[in-house]
């Protein structure tokens, strides 16, 4: 399932960021891929540097400070997005995210996160492509929205055809690693919620806290 979060950069970070990525180097997005994953990855990414360092931490805090990321996907840890640039005929084909991002010791990845950079008017395809049961879901964004997914899905990301595509793609290494278990939590931490905004901390607030709690206490690691 893809979920797109609205918002997720202010417009004024947005743009912070957009105008520091100006500043960066940039080399083939191959050379990030997994071994299995790098004859369909023809995008550019930005190398390491002070520049990156800091669109990386800002981005990393507008994740962790907000509220549905939070609640859906209980984050224990980010990897530091990496910033992709795809113009004419450049994309990623179908392949699924390394389980471990970072190194055999690296950061578990459950989680899949992409944050659009670019306004969508300004390129023409570039879609990501999300596979499942139910068959592909498409999103292209608004500028400074994330979309995230199961990073245990296949995916992709079509080539673009007119201008240029610029995201941040992340991972997130969740505090509970069963996905059906995290969005039990995610639908009690919704309902709880409602319940107070209607009637404030009232018995039937407390018991469904209760059961969030016991819940997420029993399958935390």
């Amino acid at each position: 399932m893809l979920v797109h979060i609205p918002n997720v950069l202010a417009p004024a970070t947005l743009a912070n960021v957009v105008s520091l990525t100006e500043a960066l180097d940039w080399g083939p997005g191959a050379a990030t891929a997994g071994w299995h994953a790098r004859d369909v990855k023809t995008n550019t990414q930005a190398l390491a540097g002070p520049v990156l360092e800091r669109v990386r931490a800002t981005i990393t805090e507008a994740l962790e400070k907000n509220d549905i990321i939070r609640s859906m996907a209980l984050p224990r840890r980010f990897f530091p997005p990496l910033i992709s640039r795809a113009g004419p005929g450049e994309g990623y084909g179908t392949h699924v995210d390394d389980a471990l991002i970072g190194g055999t010791l690296g950061l578990r990845s459950d989680i899949s996160v992409t944050v659009f950079l670019s306004d969508p008017a300004t390129y023409d395809g570039g879609e990501l492509i999300v596979e499942s049961l139910a068959g592909e879901e498409a999103a292209k964004a608004q500028a400074g929205d994330a979309v995230i997914y199961p990073s245990t899905t296949l995916h992709r990301v079509e080539a673009v055809t007119r201008g240029e595509r610029l995201v941040a793609v992340t991972w997130i290494e969740s505090r509970v690693r069963d996905a059906g278990c995290r969005e039990i939590l995610f639908d009690l931490d919704r309902a709880r919620r409602t319940i107070f905004q209607r009637e404030g901390k009232s018995p039937t607030f407390d018991l469904v806290t209760k059961s969030y709690s016991n819940l997420l206490r029993r399958w935390a690691e």
